[in-house]
C-alpha cells in the first residue's frame, strides 16, 4: 500500500473520532444530533490541528458485540461519516467495534471512506466479548464483490485480548500480511492508552519487511521519539483529548502539539539516517531506509 497516495504523506497521523453512544447501545442518549455535533467538533479539531486522516469508531457503545452490530448502528455511522466527508477534506476510515469489518466495508463503500480498521483479521482471540475468529477469507471476497479499493488496516495481537494459540509476534505479522492480505498492520499495547514495547515494535518492524506498520495505542508527544524509528504511521486518540481523558472531546491544541512532536521526531530520525551514511533524498525515502536498517 502506498501511504502517500492514501494519506498524502508517507508518515500519517490518524486521529480517532470516538462517537458518543449510538442507538441500541446501553448508554444511548436519545439524540443523534448530539452524536453528530460532537463528531463534527472532533473532526474539525483534528483537521485544524494538522492530523493527516480520521478514523471513526463507535467507541462508547460498550459492551460490544463480537461480530455484527445492529442495523441502527450502521445507519448512524453512515450518517456521521457522510457529514464528516462534507466537513473536512481528510481521508476517513472506520472501525466498527468490536470486529464488524463487513459493516465497515459497507459504510465505506456508501460514503466514499477510504479505509477500515479490523481488530481481528486472522487467528483466534479470547476477548471480553468472547471468542473472536478472523474472517479474512470472507472479508476480502466481500471487498472484491463491492468493487472498491478500500484499504484494510489490521491489528496484530489486538489490545484487550489474548490469542488462543501461541504464535510469536513475528509469525502473526507475516501471516496478517501474507495470508490475511492486510494492506497495513497495527500494533498496540495491552489496553487503550498503553503503547507497545520497543521490543515488540522491533520484532513487528522486522517482520513487516517494509510494509506499512502503525502504532494503534499509547502514542503521545512524550514518547514519539522512541516510537518513530519502528513505524510508518500512528493512530492516536487518548493523548489528543482534553486533559488526556478518554471521555473528553478532542482538543485542537493537543492535536497540534502531538503533530509537531511527531514531525520533529521524523526529522530527527531522518538526520540520524543521514549521519549513518544513508543516501540523501526525501524524508519518506530516508526514513524508510533507516527503518529497514534498524529493524533488520
Amino acid at each position: 500500500m502506498d501511504l502517500r497516495t492514501l494519506f498524502n504523506t508517507a508518515t500519517p497521523v490518524i486521529g480517532v473520532v470516538h462517537l458518543l453512544p449510538l442507538p441500541t447501545s446501553p448508554r444511548w442518549g436519545g439524540s443523534l444530533k448530539a452524536v453528530i455535533d460532537r463528531a463534527e467538533q472532533e473532526a474539525t479539531a483534528l483537521a485544524s490541528g494538522g492530523a493527516d486522516a480520521i478514523i471513526v469508531e463507535n467507541f462508547f457503545d460498550a459492551p460490544f458485540t463480537k461480530d455484527r452490530v445492529d442495523a441502527a448502528v450502521v445507519s448512524a455511522m453512515t450518517l456521521v461519516v457522510q457529514r464528516l466527508k462534507n466537513l473536512v477534506a481528510l481521508p476517513i476510515g472506520l472501525n466498527v467495534l468490536r470486529n464488524d469489518a463487513y459493516s465497515g466495508l459497507a459504510i465505506a463503500t456508501c460514503t466514499g471512506a477510504q479505509f477500515i480498521r479490523v481488530n481481528v483479521l486472522t487467528g483466534v482471540m479470547a476477548t471480553d466479548q468472547g471468542i473472536i475468529e478472523g474472517q479474512a477469507h470472507h472479508l476480502l471476497r466481500y471487498r472484491r464483490e463491492l468493487g472498491q479499493d478500500i484499504k484494510i488496516l489490521a491489528d496484530v495481537m489486538v489490545k484487550h485480548a489474548q490469542p488462543l494459540n501461541t504464535p510469536n509476534l513475528s509469525t502473526a505479522v507475516r501471516d496478517t500480511f501474507e495470508r490475511g492480505l492486510a494492506d497495513g498492520v497495527i500494533l498496540s499495547g495491552w489496553a487503550t492508552g498503553h503503547p507497545p514495547s520497543e521490543e515488540d515494535l522491533s520484532i513487528a518492524c522486522s517482520a513487516a519487511k517494509g510494509q506499512p506498520l502503525f502504532i494503534g495505542s499509547g502514542a503521545s508527544w512524550d514518547n514519539v521519539e522512541q516510537l518513530v524509528p519502528y513505524v510508518d504511521g500512528v493512530i492516536v486518540a487518548s493523548s489528543l483529548k482534553r486533559n488526556g481523558q478518554i471521555t473528553q472531546p478532542i482538543d485542537p491544541i493537543r492535536v497540534s502539539r502531538f503533530v509537531e512532536a511527531w514531525q520533529r521526531a521524523q526529522h530527527n530520525f531522518q538526520e540520524l539516517g543521514d549521519r549513518n551514511g544513508n543516501p540523501s533524498g526525501n524524508l519518506a525515502q530516508e526514513s524508510a531506509t533507516s527503518r529497514l536498517m534498524l529493524c533488520d
